[in-house]
């Protein structure tokens, strides 16, 4: 095995067994499908290309808005417009304005799944594979193997990316291709790239947090010298990444500032309320109890649900930097900083943060904690104590992060692929809920999970039978519920942990002794 591993092969074979996994998703169904006249998702992403390819982009966000008026930042737009534009020249009519609304024949469907595999194979996968290889470059080929079919077929970014139709992985992708870059000691290409995620997706502002912690955290552990140098660097860069992609929002080409504002307008919907659908983050858990709605305005929730979320995803933030300011052994740019080790924890505790306590959570947001608590599950066998518990959290995590994507997946008529996605994924990385682990923690975590199992399957079981007529939403509501629970107690152990770690590298007091590098064999 390891021999086929360094000659690439077996990683050739992983890459194209998860390419066919995804197809093969994206042979079911898919968000609004024969459901006019707004149709979904999918629709919602045809109708971009098709206005991106026709109008100027003065135009593009304010186009027709309510009939899925563009509402993502530049980057999915111009890459919306490359998509488009490739489309029309196989079938001009697949994208023609207005008359092609709706269009769902089988040609363009093919291309339009087509798109979405080609951009993992062209991004995310890529940088999988990158990461895993250099990351856990110390461990053994079988390990990191291991570690990237499990980030491959990681079971809830599928059914959503292939399934219900979005374009998560380029977010995601760029996100980890950022981590990859600040692991090598390139700081500012690493802010390029996660730039670019936030330009592609507004919800990569859920790991901006903890990425400011690490990126300014280095500023301090440097010095003043090579630490002022490094922050006019990172600002320069970002700032010249983040204009460059607003270029056509601006004079000549539209005008200003009304174009511009219209833009932010779109991004950031706060008048849209605290939430809309049932997500399993706190104010949707709480509701039926508190009943936030009936309480506060809407001006008023989106300021406290604000206070909230900043305060959460302060605390890892906070963490980062008292981490990188005691630290000791500071060497120059072309070298990560210690609390390089803790970035993938922090990355999870804000991105759950705003998980949990942000305003207009929608289920795929649960997209965002999970990837950086996938890559942990990565370094499975390590010699650390604690690799069982953090196995043990990881997949529970994952595993009700897909659960709790039922109701969405089920409408799209992926229920068949969801269950068997789901049950792969479980059986490839060799977990089995029903182990009881040893020793007295363990065990009573691997309760834990067995129990939240159960209480989610009988939610499945139960659902063949209708809510009492008082309580309609009952079932729906108890999902979130148990979703919530889990989420939560996750967020509050993954803080724990990564105050651990950062103990571990001696960051709660001021020391000069170097600490070593990341990723490399002591």
């Amino acid at each position: 095995m390891q021999r086929i591993g360094a000659g690439g092969r077996l990683t050739y074979v992983t890459v194209g067994s998860a390419a066919l996994v995804r197809w093969m998703i994206a042979l079911g169904g898919y968000s609004g499908e024969g459901n006019p006249p707004m149709h979904g998702d999918y629709e919602a992403q045809r109708h971009w290309m098709e206005l991106t390819l026709h109008l100027a982009p003065a135009q593009w966000y304010y186009y027709d808005l309510p009939y899925w008026g563009l509402d993502y930042p530049p980057i999915t737009a111009y890459v919306s417009w490359i998509c488009g534009w490739l489309g029309s020249q196989i079938n001009p009519d697949w994208f023609a304005l207005e008359k092609s609304r709706g269009c769902e024949s089988p040609s363009s469907r093919v291309f339009m799944r087509a798109t979405v595999l080609a951009l993992d194979l062209a991004i995310y996968i890529p940088c999988i594979v990158m990461f895993c290889r250099r990351w856990f470059a110390y461990r053994s080929l079988r390990t990191q193997e291991l570690a990237i079919i499990t980030l491959l077929l990681q079971p809830a970014l599928i059914p959503i990316d292939h399934g219900h139709f979005q374009y998560n992985s380029v977010m995601l992708g760029l996100s980890l291709y950022a981590i990859l870059c600040f692991r090598e000691g390139k700081d500012l290409l690493g802010a390029v790239a996660f730039v670019c995620s936030m330009t592609f997706k507004q919800m990569a502002l859920y790991y901006a947090p903890a990425v400011f912690g690490y990126l300014f955290g280095k500023c301090l552990w440097l010095g003043w010298q090579q630490g002022r140098a490094l922050f006019i660097g990172l600002a320069v860069v970002s700032t010249v990444t983040l204009l460059s992609t607003l270029l056509p929002f601006v004079p000549p080409l539209s005008p200003f500032p009304d174009t511009l504002l219209q833009v932010v307008h779109r991004i950031f919907p706060v008048a849209r309320g605290l939430f809309e659908d049932k997500v399993a983050n706190f104010w949707c858990a709480s509701d039926p109890i508190i009943h936030w709605r009936r309480r506060m305005s809407n001006d008023m929730l989106v300021r406290f649900s604000g206070l909230v979320t900043i305060a959460s995803a302060a605390l890892p933030m906070l963490h980062l930097l008292r981490v990188s300011w005691t630290a000791g052994g500071r060497q120059t740019r072309n070298v990560p900083s210690p609390a390089l080790h803790l970035l993938p924890w922090a990355m999870y505790n804000s991105a759950m943060a705003f998980f949990l306590f942000s305003f207009q959570v929608h289920e795929k947001s649960i997209l965002l904690p999970l990837l950086p608590l996938t890559l942990l599950l990565g370094d499975r066998g390590s010699e650390a104590e604690d690799g069982d518990e953090t196995w043990e959290w990881g997949v529970l995590v994952n595993n009700v992060g897909v659960l709790t994507m039922w109701p969405l997946l089920s409408r799209d008529g992926q229920g068949m692929n969801y269950f068997l996605l789901l049950l792969l994924w479980n059986y490839v990385i060799g977990y089995n809920p029903l182990r009881i682990s040893s020793g007295w923690f363990l065990r009573l975590l691997s309760i834990f999970p067995q129990s939240s199992y159960l209480l989610l399957a009988l939610l499945h079981i139960i659902e063949i039978f209708s809510p009492p007529a008082r309580y309609p939403d009952l079932w729906v509501v108890a999902r979130v519920a148990v979703g919530c629970g889990v989420f939560g107690l996750s967020w509050l152990w993954a803080l724990r942990k990564q105050v651990e770690v950062g103990w571990g590298l001696g960051g709660f007091q001021k020391s000069d002794k170097p600490k070593g590098t990341v990723g490399k064999e002591k």
